[in-house]
C-alpha cells in the first residue's frame, strides 16, 4: 500500500452479530471511522478517473458506504449464516467492488490507482475472472436482483444480500423478482439506496406518485425504511431485515453524496467527482498527499493521426439531437404535438435529447429506467400513420427491447430509434456496455413491416441521413457511438458529406476506389478504415473502401463492384459473431461472387479505457492494415 496515499491499514476489522441490534460505542465509533475511510478513499481513486479522462462514479458508492461496511462486519461476525458477497444491482457502484477486494487483501491499494485505465483490469462494471476479488457480473442496471434469486434458491439456509437503488427498482425485471422472491419466501435482503437521484435528474420529479416502498410493499415484501445517514437506525433495520423470514427491502434515505460541498443532492454527483471537488473535498478532510496525487495526474492523449479525414470531430450522438431539432423548427408547434413524441430513458444528456428537450418541451417526456416500457410507449403513439414515436437509450440496451421492437412491427409503428453508445469506442464500462449486437433490431421477416438501420460515419452524414428518413414509415434505428469521430474527407480534401452531399437509404457508397480489393466499413471503423487504405496506397497496395451506412439494406449494384474485385474485407466493431461481417459473405456466395473473403470485428472482452478498445481487438488502422495484406498473400 506504499503508493497509495490513504491508509488502507487503518481500517478496523469488527464483526458484527445480528442478533444483538444496539451498537455499543466502540462498534460505533469503529464503523464511523471506516465509514470516513472508505468515503475519503473512494472519493479519491475514482478522482484519478476523473484526472485521466475515462470517467468513472463516485456518488452512488460513495452513498452506500455505510451498508456496506455493516455487511463486511456481519460477513465477519457469522461467516456460515451468509453468502458473503456484495451483490450490487447497480454496476457503477464498481468502486465498493474493488475497494472491498482491496480491504479483503485480494488487489493492491496501488492497484486502484489506476480505476478504470485501459489494460487494468478495472473496469467501469465489475466483472467476475477479470478483477481479482470480484465475486460477480453485475451487467446492466437492475439486473442482479433476479439472479440473487437464483443464489438464494441454491443457499436455502443463508442470508443474501442484493444493493439496490432507487433507480434500478426501476427497471421492470426487478419487479418479476419481488414476486418471485416473495412466492418462494427467498432469504434476500435488499438494500436499497434512495437518494431520489438518478443521471438525467430527480425520480420524484419524473415519476411522480411513484414509491419504493409502497411498490416493494405491494409486491409482499416486509419494507423497513429510515435514513441510510444514521448509523444505529441503519444497522438495527438490517439486523431486524436479517432476523425476518423471508425477502425484505431496507430501504436508506439519503441525499446524494451526503457531505461533498458542490455535489451533495445534485444528479451531477451520479458521475465521477470532478477532480477540483475532490481536490477541495480532499483537502478539507486532511488527505493532502491524496490531494497532491490527483493534482500530478495528466490525461493521456491519443496521439494518432488518420489520414482521410479532417481535423474538425464531433459526437453523432449528441448531433442526433441537433438534426432531429432543426426538423422539428419546421414543423408548426400544434403539428409537433399531434404528429410526434420524444420519450427518454434517463439518458437524453448522452444520447442527444436533451437538446430536444431544451427546444421542445411540448413533445418531450422524460422517464424513467424503463427502456421496454418507453419504447412500447413510443411504437403506441407511431401506430397510426402520419405519427411518430423517438425513443433512444445505449445500444448495450437494444438486447433488452427485442421482444418490444417484435411487437411494434406486428402493430405497423412508426418509431425513429437513436441506439448510442455503439460499438467498443470509448467504452470504459467495458464489456457489458458494448453495443454490439445492434442488428438483432432486424429480427423480422423478410415480407414483415419495413425496418431499416443506419450507422452515418460522421456529424454531415448522421444529419443527411435524419433528414432523409425522419418521416419514413416503420422502425428505423439510428446508431452512433460514445466517441466523436472525425469528418469524413473525399480524394480532394473537401468533406465527403459536405456540399450538396444526399443520403439515400440503401445505398452504399464508395469512398476511394481500389483495384486490389476493397475494405467495407461504417460508422465509427470508417475513418480508421480510411486511414489504413491510405497508408496501403503509399505502400504500393490499392485497396478501396466502401461505407456501409444502411446495415441491413443490399446494395446490388455496389455488392457486384466489390464482388467481382480480388479482395473484401469487413471491418466493423460490433460482435463478429452477429455483425454485418457474420452475413455478408453469404450474400456474396448467393450472387455466385467468390473473392478471397474475410471480417474483421470485436470478439473478446475489453480492456477498460478509451480508444484502446479497437487495437486490443485489433481492428485499428495497424490491425486492418494486417488483415489486408494477409488475404493478398492468400
Amino acid at each position: 500500500m506504499n503508493r497509495f496515499p490513504i491508509d488502507l491499514g487503518v481500517y478496523r476489522r469488527i464483526s458484527l452479530n445480528a442478533n444483538h441490534t444496539t451498537l455499543t460505542d466502540e462498534q460505533r465509533s469503529s464503523l464511523k471511522a471506516n465509514i470516513q475511510l472508505c468515503r475519503d478513499a473512494i472519493v479519491f481513486f475514482t478522482a484519478t478517473g476523473a484526472a485521466r479522462g475515462v470517467g468513472g462514479h463516485t456518488g452512488g458508492p460513495y452513498d452506500t458506504v455505510p451498508e456496506v461496511v455493516i455487511m463486511d462486519a456481519l460477513f465477519r461476525g457469522e461467516a456460515d449464516k451468509y453468502v458473503p458477497v456484495f451483490f450490487d444491482e447497480a454496476g457503477h457502484r464498481v468502486a465498493t467492488q474493488y475497494l472491498m477486494s482491496t480491504l479483503n487483501g485480494d488487489l493492491p491499494a496501488e492497484r486502484l490507482l489506476d480505476y478504470r485505465a485501459a489494460h487494468s483490469h478495472l473496469p467501469g462494471h465489475p466483472e467476475l475472472g477479470f478483477t481479482p476479488g470480484v465475486k460477480f457480473s453485475s451487467g446492466r442496471l437492475g439486473h442482479i436482483w433476479p439472479y440473487v434469486n437464483g443464489v438464494s434458491i441454491a443457499n436455502p439456509h443463508k442470508v443474501v444480500f442484493c444493493l439496490g437503488s432507487d433507480g434500478s427498482q426501476q427497471e421492470g425485471n426487478d419487479a418479476e423478482a419481488a414476486r418471485l422472491a416473495v412466492a418462494q419466501k427467498l432469504n434476500v435482503k435488499l438494500i436499497i439506496d434512495d437518494n431520489d437521484v438518478t443521471i438525467s435528474g430527480h425520480p420524484s420529479h419524473y415519476l411522480p406518485g411513484c414509491s419504493i416502498s409502497k411498490t416493494l410493499a405491494g409486491h409482499g415484501l416486509t419494507v423497513f425504511e429510515g435514513d441510510g445517514e444514521d448509523i444505529d437506525d441503519l444497522y438495527q433495520r438490517m439486523c431486524m431485515a436479517i432476523n425476518t423470514d423471508g425477502p425484505v427491502a431496507v430501504i436508506n434515505r439519503r441525499p446524494m453524496c451526503p457531505g461533498i460541498a458542490g455535489l451533495e443532492g445534485s444528479n451531477h454527483g451520479h458521475d465521477v467527482i470532478p477532480v477540483k471537488l475532490a481536490i477541495e473535498y480532499l483537502e478539507f478532510r486532511g488527505r493532502q498527499a491524496a490531494a497532491d496525487y490527483l493534482k500530478t495526474i495528466e490525461a493521456p492523449k491519443n496521439e494518432a493521426v488518420f489520414l482521410g479525414s479532417s481535423d474538425k470531430w464531433d459526437a453523432n450522438r449528441n448531433v442526433f439531437g441537433d438534426a432531429v431539432v432543426a426538423i422539428l423548427d419546421r414543423i408548426s408547434e400544434a403539428e409537433r404535438i399531434e404528429t410526434v413524441r420524444v420519450i427518454d430513458s434517463d439518458l437524453e444528456g448522452s444520447c442527444g435529447l436533451s437538446k430536444i428537450r431544451s427546444s421542445h418541451p411540448e413533445v418531450f417526456i422524460s422517464s424513467g429506467i424503463m427502456e421496454r416500457g418507453n419504447f412500447s410507449a413510443a411504437a403506441g403513439f407511431g401506430m397510426k400513420s402520419g405519427k411518430q414515436g423517438i425513443f433512444a437509450t445505449f445500444s448495450a440496451f437494444l438486447e433488452m427491447v427485442l421482444s418490444e421492437i417484435t411487437m411494434a412491427r406486428l402493430n405497423h409503428s412508426n418509431v425513429l430509434s437513436h441506439f448510442s453508445h455503439s460499438g467498443i469506442d470509448d467504452m470504459a464500462d467495458n464489456t457489458c456496455h458494448f453495443g454490439l449486437n445492434n442488428l438483432f433490431a432486424d429480427n423480422g421477416l423478410s415480407d414483415g413491416y419495413a425496418t431499416h438501420l443506419y450507422f452515418p460515419a460522421d456529424a454531415l452524414q448522421m444529419k443527411a441521413c435524419l433528414e432523409a428518413i425522419f418521416f419514413n414509415p416503420g422502425l428505423r434505428f439510428v446508431f452512433s457511438t460514445r466517441s466523436k469521430v472525425p469528418a469524413i474527407l473525399n480524394t480532394d480534401g473537401q468533406e465527403y458529406f459536405g456540399g450538396e452531399y444526399k443520403f439515400i437509404s440503401g445505398k452504399d457508397e464508395v469512398i476511394r476506389e481500389g483495384t486490389q480489393g476493397y475494405i467495407v466499413s461504417f460508422g465509427e471503423a470508417l475513418y480508421r478504415a480510411l486511414d489504413a487504405v491510405e497508408r496501403l496506397k503509399q505502400e504500393g497496395i490499392d485497396v478501396g473502401l466502401i461505407n456501409k451506412p444502411t446495415l441491413n439494406v443490399i446494395d446490388e449494384k455496389m455488392m457486384v463492384k466489390i464482388g467481382k474485385s480480388p479482395m473484401v474485407l469487413i471491418v466493423e466493431s460490433y460482435n463478429r459473431k452477429t455483425g454485418l461481417g457474420s452475413r455478408f459473405g453469404s450474400w456474396l456466395l448467393e450472387r455466385g461472387l467468390t473473392p478471397r473473403y474475410a471480417y474483421i470485428a470485436t470478439h473478446k472482452e475489453g480492456c477498460g479505457g478509451l480508444w484502446e478498445q479497437f487495437p486490443h481487438q485489433g481492428i485499428d488502422p495497424a490491425g486492418i492494415m494486417a488483415k489486408v495484406k494477409d488475404l493478398l498473400k492468400a
